[in-house]
């Protein structure tokens, strides 16, 4: 699960982004509003954690431009601020949470949690494709009733897969959002977590629809029904 924060204050973004990732968790950093709208509007993330206050552009206003422009991302509002006042302005702007400075990492995690169980278009907190169920609450994966064991990457790829099933994703779609462009990611890596992925979730269910497609020259797409 990849997760932007858009936040000035350096050392909060960095803490941040080393107790998310200790978490598992994918995490890309912007410090300005600007960058952090164009960030938030082009790429996916699993949630969006936005400051209230931020050079150039403030959280309040990115929040409704990306509602206007019908991003449903999850939006976990930060301020410094605590009035009552404050916390109506980020819901009403389109945030599904709030939270004010100063805050436990642990309560910022537990929000977290609580958006991905409530993702945009997905009522029941599972993801489908076919007999494949994601289950965001527990984190577990069945086909055929039956539990697939993954690592927290195979997770967070196969979720990127189902989430935008029945489309084409390039290799650097896929980087961009499992591995946030890491430096040690070499040519081969999303080739070989496809691998892992069709080894667990196709390969051992012969009689069901094998999900995980090569589209030559492009990249890989989940498709729920044979073409």
């Amino acid at each position: 699960m990849k997760i932007l924060v858009v936040e000035d204050e350096h050392k909060i973004a960095g803490a941040i982004k080393r107790g998310l990732e200790q978490e598992g968790y994918t995490v890309q950093i912007s410090y300005d509003g600007v960058e952090g709208f164009d960030l938030a509007s082009t790429e996916e993330y699993s949630v969006i954690i936005l400051d209230l206050m931020l050079p150039n552009i403030d959280g309040l206003t990115i929040c409704k431009n990306l509602r206007n422009e019908k991003i449903h991302t999850p939006i976990l509002m930060l301020t410094a601020k605590g009035e009552t006042e404050d916390k109506i302005l980020g819901l009403n702007s389109g945030a599904d949470d709030y939270l004010a400075k100063p805050f436990a990492f642990e309560e910022l995690l537990a929000r977290i949690r609580s958006l991905l169980r409530r993702p945009a278009e997905v009522t029941d907190n599972k993801l489908y494709a076919g007999d494949l169920i994601m289950d965001l609450n527990s984190l577990i994966v069945r086909r055929n009733n039956k539990v697939i064991q993954l690592s927290k990457r195979e997770f967070t790829l196969l979720e990127y897969l189902m989430r935008n099933k029945n489309k084409i994703l390039t290799k650097d779609q896929i980087i961009n959002f499992v591995w946030n462009y890491e430096s040690d990611i070499l040519p081969n890596t999303v080739e070989q977590y496809i691998g892992y992925l069709r080894n667990k979730i196709d390969k051992p269910f012969k009689n069901s629809i094998q999900l995980i497609k090569t589209a030559r020259g492009f990249g890989y797409v989940l498709r729920e029904k044979e073409n």
